[in-house]
């Protein structure tokens, strides 16, 4: 038995039966996306005023790579284009130009999660670190050229490590309200074009040293959530697009029309993780 609706649009709705199935899928997908949306807010607005770490649960901002998640957006966009031009090629009847559209957009998804990986890996070697006589710092470590990930106090004096070296963190001057005074420390790091201050502390100065982990704060922690989840929409698009691109193809024999209506379907959703992604970038990066 044919299942109708594959091709001509239903009567009642004017769409065919995926495309409809899509939109009730993506709105599902809002609504999910909508609930960390709506945490990260509460989360940020309740936050006590001041900075984090000198308030233990002041709002970190200024410690996440700016550069590199702009550069991923811009990625990520590019897929958005190339995925259109890759159903535009096939409604021009061409499928070796569709094939090339579609390369690229899996490579821009792969990219995509390569960076991010890297990003994964930064801030587990960014640490805070409160110290004996109440401060806290912020920065990468330099343990003799070992692994600088997931470090405790514990494994510091297991190691027999006298002295820390900590790439210590220099505030974004944007970090800073309107009106609220900006150190002279702070200008002089910045026209000079530094972003930290190597510094060495004695081991016995040193109380608790954290990574950028969900359990260091809650900011970390929405923010492994929403960025993890969203890879995981990137990484299952990307699946099913080099699916339909490359391994999937029969149907394009067969049944043209149908399988040109299944690339406009994943398009689809591939726009939805794109669109979450330009929300979630200056939310979480730039705010």
């Amino acid at each position: 038995m044919e299942i109708p609706y594959t091709v001509k649009p239903r009567p009642d709705t004017g769409l065919y039966n995926a495309k409809v199935g899509i939109w009730l899928f993506l709105a599902s997908e809002v609504m999910l996306f909508g609930a960390f949306f709506s945490t990260y807010i509460l989360l940020r607005v309740q936050a006590p005023h001041g900075f984090w770490p000198e308030v233990a649960l002041g709002w970190p901002h200024g410690l996440l790579n700016i550069p590199i998640g702009t550069f991923n957006t811009a990625v990520l966009i590019t897929s958005s284009v190339t995925v259109v031009m890759a159903w535009i090629a096939l409604k021009q009847n061409n499928f070796a130009r569709f094939q090339k559209f579609m390369a690229v957009t899996v490579a821009c998804a792969l990219g995509f999660l390569l960076i991010k990986t890297f990003e994964y890996k930064e801030k587990f070697g960014h640490y805070v670190i409160q110290l004996a006589d109440g401060s806290r710092i912020t920065g990468h470590l330099d343990v003799n050229g070992k692994s600088p990930l997931f470090w405790t106090k514990k494994n510091l004096e297991e190691s027999k490590i006298e002295t820390l070296k900590v790439q210590q963190d220099i505030p974004n001057k944007f970090r800073f309200p309107v009106g609220h005074a900006i150190p002279e420390d702070i200008h002089k790091a910045h026209a000079e074009g530094r972003h930290h201050n190597d510094r060495e502390i004695p081991v016995s100065d040193i109380v608790s040293l954290k990574a950028f982990i969900p359990s260091t704060h809650p900011f970390f922690a929405i923010y492994f959530t929403m960025t993890f989840l969203h890879g995981l929409h990137v990484l299952g698009g990307a699946l099913v697009l080099f699916y339909f691109g490359f391994i999937g193809t029969r149907m394009w024999k067969t049944s043209p029309e149908q399988f040109t209506n299944r690339i406009e379907v994943g398009g689809l959703f591939w726009h939805f993780v794109d669109l979450v992604w330009i929300f979630l970038f200056p939310v979480v990066y730039l705010l």
